[in-house]
C-alpha cells in the first residue's frame, strides 16, 4: 500500500473513533446508553440494522464462498422477507410496549428465572463468537496486504470499536452504523465496476466464464434434492428462516434497536429498510466472489497457488494486488466499516444484555458503570476467540455452525413464551432440556463419528428449535401443566 492509501484507510477509521466518542455526555444515564433516548428517525435505525447484517463475514466471506463454489449461501437472504414481515406485524410493537429494553426478560415472566438466564446467555455465546469471526476477517487482509501480525491487528482493532462503543453507547453506534454502511456499499460498487470491466471480452465475460464453469455453474443456488446431510437449497433457506426469525424476536442486536427508533411507525420501517436492503447488498457480494472466479479465469491476472487454497483470502489479494493507488485504501476502509458496525453492535446488546439480565445496579450511575466495565471484558473475549478461530477454512461455514449451536433453541423458547396460557414452567423446561440434546447431537455426531444419521450442522438450530416448542407443548397437553 502507498502513502495516500494508509491515509485514506486511517482517516475514516479514526474518523469514525472521534465520531463516536464525540457523543460521550459526562452526566449519561444507563438508560441513554441503552436505547438512545427513543429519539432516532426510522431510516437512521434502518440503517444500523442493515450494518449489523452486514459484517466482514459478508464482505469477504460471501465472495470468498462464490469464488470456492457457488450461490448456494446467497439462498440464506432471500429468507430474510419472511422474517422482516413478522417482525413488523408481531415483533416490534410486542416490544416496544414491553417496557423492558432486554429481549428476554418476558421469558422470566413466563417460565422462571432460569429461562431467562438461559437465553441471555446463549446470546451472549453467540455475539462473542461473531465478534471472534469478524475480528478473525479485519485482520486478514491487513496481514496479507501488509505482512502485519494478525493478533496485534485483532487487539488493536477491538480497542478502537471498545472505546467509541463504551463511550458513546447505543446512540453513538447506530449513527456510526448508518455512515459506515453507505461507506461499504460504495465501496462494493466500485469493486465489482473495476472487475467487471477488466475483463478481456467485457463484462459479459464475466457470466460466461462462471456458468460455463468445469466445477459447475457458479450461479447455482444448490442442488433442490432432499438431502440433509450435504448444504441443499432447502436446507439453506430453512436454517435461514430459523436464523432470521430468531434475529428478528429475540437476538437482543435487533430487540434493541426497536427502542430507539422515535415512534412505531419508525420502528417498522427500519426493520422492513434494513432487511429489504440486506438482500440486493448480499447479492453484489455474492456477484464479487463470481466476478473474482472469472477474472483468474480469464488469465487477467495470476493467482498463486496458497490464496486459491484460501478462499477467504482471495478477495483481500484482489485490492492489493490489482486495484490502483487510492482505492486500496477505500476498500479496506469498507472492509474495517462493515466490520467495526457489527462489532459495536454486539458490544452494546451484550453489555446490556449483562446490566438487565444479571446484575441489579443500585443507581442509574452505576448501572452506566456495569454498561462500561461489560464492554470492555465482552470486548476482550471477543478479540480472544478471533485469535483462537486463526487457520480456519471458510469461515462462513465456522460461523453458520457456531451460531446454529449457542442459539440453543432460543427461538423455540421465545414461541413457547407467546402460548404462555398453555405452556407452564417445567413444561418449557422439559422442552428446553429436549432441545439441547437434539443440537448436541446434530453438532457432535459427525465430529466424534456417533451411531445414527449424521444430519448438516445447519439443522441443528432447525431441529433444535423444533424439538423445544413440540417437547414442551405436547409435555404441557399431557400433564395439564399451567404456569407452573
Amino acid at each position: 500500500m502507498q502513502t495516500i492509501d494508509f491515509v485514506v484507510f486511517a482517516v475514516f477509521t479514526l474518523g469514525v473513533v472521534f465520531f463516536g466518542c464525540s457523543f460521550f455526555r459526562k452526566g449519561g444515564s444507563a438508560e441513554e446508553f441503552a436505547h438512545a433516548g427513543r429519539s432516532l428517525p426510522g431510516w437512521v435505525v434502518g440503517m444500523s440494522i442493515f450494518a449489523t447484517y452486514v459484517s466482514s463475514i459478508s464482505y469477504i466471506g460471501y465472495p470468498g464462498k462464490a469464488f470456492a463454489t457457488n450461490w448456494n449461501a446467497f439462498v440464506f437472504s432471500l429468507s430474510i422477507p419472511v422474517a422482516a414481515y413478522f417482525a413488523a406485524r408481531y415483533f416490534v410493537p410486542f416490544y416496544r410496549f414491553g417496557g423492558s429494553v432486554s429481549a428476554y426478560a418476558f421469558l422470566e415472566d413466563k417460565f422462571g428465572r432460569w429461562a431467562r438466564l438461559y437465553a441471555s446467555a446463549c446470546y451472549l455465546l453467540t455475539q462473542i463468537a461473531r465478534m471472534g469471526s469478524i475480528l478473525y476477517l479485519l485482520a486478514m487482509p491487513m496481514h496479507i496486504l501488509m505482512g502485519w501480525d494478525m493478533v496485534a491487528v485483532i487487539i488493536a482493532t477491538s480497542v478502537l470499536v471498545i472505546v467509541y462503543s463504551m463511550l458513546g453507547g447505543l446512540k453513538a453506534v447506530i449513527w456510526a452504523d448508518a455512515i459506515q454502511g453507505i461507506i461499504l456499499i460504495g465501496g462494493a460498487l466500485l469493486c465489482l465496476g473495476i472487475l467487471l470491466f477488466s475483463m478481456p471480452e467485457g463484462p459479459l465475460q464475466t457470466f460466461q466464464l462462471a456458468i460455463d464453469a468445469s466445477e459447475g455453474n457458479k450461479f447455482s443456488l444448490g442442488s433442490f434434492g432432499a438431502c440433509l446431510t450435504e448444504s441443499t437449497f432447502w436446507v439453506c433457506l430453512v436454517y435461514g428462516i430459523f436464523i432470521n426469525l430468531q434475529n428478528y424476536g429475540i437476538d437482543q442486536n435487533y430487540v434493541q434497536r426497536y427502542h430507539t427508533a422515535k415512534s412505531l411507525r419508525a420502528a417498522r420501517f427500519s426493520v422492513l429498510f434494513g432487511g429489504y436492503l440486506f438482500i440486493p447488498v448480499s447479492a453484489l457480494f455474492f456477484l464479487i466472489g463470481t466476478a473474482l472466479y472469472s477474472y483468474y479465469a480469464a488469465g487477467v491476472a495470476p493467482l498463486p497457488a496458497d490464496i486459491q487454497a484460501h478462499p477467504d483470502y482471495v478477495f483481500p489479494y484482489f485490492i492489493v494486488s490489482s486495484l490502483p493507488v487510492g482505492l486500496r485504501g477505500l476498500l479496506i476502509a469498507s472492509i474495517f466499516a462493515a466490520g467495526m458496525s457489527t462489532i459495536s453492535t454486539s458490544v452494546t446488546s451484550a453489555a446490556t444484555v449483562i446490566l438487565t439480565d444479571y446484575c441489579k445496579p443500585k443507581s442509574g450511575t452505576s448501572g452506566l458503570f456495569i454498561l462500561r466495565f461489560s464492554s470492555v471484558a465482552v470486548g476482550i473475549l471477543g478479540a480472544l476467540t478471533a485469535i483462537a478461530m486463526l487457520g480456519v477454512k471458510s469461515i462462513v461455514d465456522a460461523w453458520w455452525t457456531l451460531s446454529g449451536i449457542f442459539s440453543g433453541g432460543m427461538l423455540g423458547l421465545f414461541l413457547l413464551g407467546i402460548l404462555r396460557r398453555r405452556v407452564g414452567r417445567r413444561a418449557a423446561l422439559a422442552g428446553c432440556l429436549a432441545g439441547i440434546a437434539v443440537i448436541a447431537w446434530i453438532s457432535l455426531s459427525g465430529l466424534l463419528d456417533l451411531p445414527g444419521p449424521h444430519l448438516h450442522e445447519y439443522l441443528a438450530i432447525v431441529l433444535g428449535t423444533t424439538t423445544l416448542f413440540f417437547i414442551g407443548f405436547f409435555t404441557a397437553l399431557l400433564t395439564k401443566q399451567n404456569n407452573n
